[in-house]
């Protein structure tokens, strides 16, 4: 069913525009099977880019032995990734504002086929360097580029859903990946599987060449294609990341996402499964806490958006579920004895309340005009991602060499504290769930 969304909105969904035919096309249906087709295929887009990232932490010991290179090396590659992902990621939000989803999207999986590519062929640190960054910029499309597109093609109430459902799969995704990739290099050769993975890249680039479009704009975007006053790009992108970071519901929402994502990722990936080792459970464990953290987040992205729908508020369910987040994370931490049922039920919590951070996407997008959509989800997501890595880095900074339980509660206090200013962040949010009925 098509959907006229109001031109304040700014979103496409206008049938019959006289300017339509610039964004390559006839009108296109928001909400409509072309819509659920492009969404399908950008979120098989993050589950395919979230896969090679995860393939990392399987695949980099073959690489390391292959390559001759360093624990430190390998590591200093991963960090190089984190570094640039998070530069671009402040400016695809922007350029897909400016541009629209063709060619963006198809030229953002270009880059992640040459970087799968590129890591196949590894044979020293320049190479795996080139790979990460290549590897950057386009995975910096991908879930922000998910949830445009359900900003776009959808119907506005369903934007905060659809984003949250692409998160849903990227966790499930991310759950499943390492033991499949573990399985697959029983088989095969590394390069082999990463290989794999670049042809899997050609076949998705033609697919969205063929299929990915722009939906028809509304005024807004009409107004922004057509000018012939048109700022210049650079200009442009600054402008927009600027309204973005002057609307206080951005930052806040922000703030909020990212302590959220942040501990948990931090939680998830890294420290979850040290604070059990340090317990005296086995170090398998540490796979399944993985597993089970994201399969939490799987149920929660979703689930808080639902939520927050059915009672037509975005910050009380956004500050409880990041207040609970805090206690799960703190029983973690500081409970003295924990057995391994128990710790796998509060890793699924973590990530469970973990899943409130898509409020920060949905609310900031309803904060801002829809011509400015991407770049605030941007912003979110780029912050989410800095407050992640902190949260890795600085806890092990402040561990000494052989650390005991003890020293994993100094360590990681910041994380609930954290999350209790992130809550008290939500808790000055301006309410966007009643203005948009």
């Amino acid at each position: 069913m098509a959907s006229n969304v109001p031109a304040s909105d700014g979103r496409a969904g206008f049938r019959k525009h006289p300017g339509a035919r610039f964004l390559h096309g006839p009108h296109r249906t928001i909400g409509g099977v072309e819509a659920w087709l492009v969404w399908g295929l950008c979120t098989v887009f993050v589950i395919w880019l979230f896969s090679i990232q995860t393939g990392y932490a399987v695949v980099s010991p073959e690489i390391q032995r292959t390559a001759a290179l360093t624990v430190a090396q390998i590591g200093l590659a991963g960090s190089i990734y984190t570094w640039a992902f998070a530069l671009c990621q402040f400016f695809s939000g922007a350029l897909l504002d400016r541009f629209g989803s063709r060619p963006l999207l198809t030229v953002a999986v270009a880059f992640v086929t040459a970087g799968a590519f590129l890591y196949a062929q590894t044979d020293s640190m320049g190479t795996l360097v080139a790979a990460q960054v290549v590897l950057a910029i386009g995975s910096s499309f991908g879930f922000v580029g998910a949830g445009y597109i359900g900003g776009q093609w959808f119907p506005a109430a369903r934007y905060g859903l659809m984003f949250g459902l692409v998160q849903s799969l990227a966790s499930l995704g991310s759950a499943f990946g390492q033991p499949a990739i573990s399985w697959q290099l029983g088989h095969v050769g590394w390069q082999q599987l990463l290989n794999g993975f670049g042809a899997a890249g050609v076949l998705l680039i033609v697919l969205f060449a063929l299929l990915v479009r722009n939906p028809s704009p509304g005024p807004e975007q009409l107004a922004r294609a057509t000018s012939a006053k048109r700022p210049p790009l650079v200009s442009s992108i600054f402008r927009d990341l600027g309204a973005c970071f002057r609307n206080r519901n951005v930052v806040l929402s922000a703030a909020l996402a990212g302590v959220s994502f942040g501990s948990m990722l931090a939680m998830g990936v890294l420290w979850g499964p040290r604070v059990m080792e340090a317990r005296g459970a086995q170090s398998s464990l540490a796979a399944v806490l993985t597993a089970v953290s994201w399969l939490g987040l799987a149920v929660g992205a979703p689930l808080f958006n639902l939520l927050s729908d059915h009672w037509n508020n975005r910050r009380i369910p956004a500050v409880v579920g990041v207040l609970l987040q805090a206690a799960a994370v703190t029983l973690l931490i500081y409970l003295p004895t924990e057995t391994n049922s128990v710790s796998v039920v509060t890793m699924f919590t973590v990530g469970l309340f973990a899943g409130a951070h898509m409020l920060g996407f949905t609310v900031a997008g309803e904060s801002v005009p829809g011509a400015l959509v991407g770049s605030s989800a941007a912003i979110v997501n780029g912050v989410c991602f800095i407050i992640g890595g902190v949260l890795q880095a600085v806890p092990g900074r402040l561990l000494p060499d052989s650390p005991d339980l003890a020293d994993y509660g100094h360590a990681l206090l910041m994380m609930p504290i954290l999350l209790v200013l992130g809550a008290l962040a939500g808790l000055f949010l301006k309410e966007t769930a009643t203005s948009r009925g």
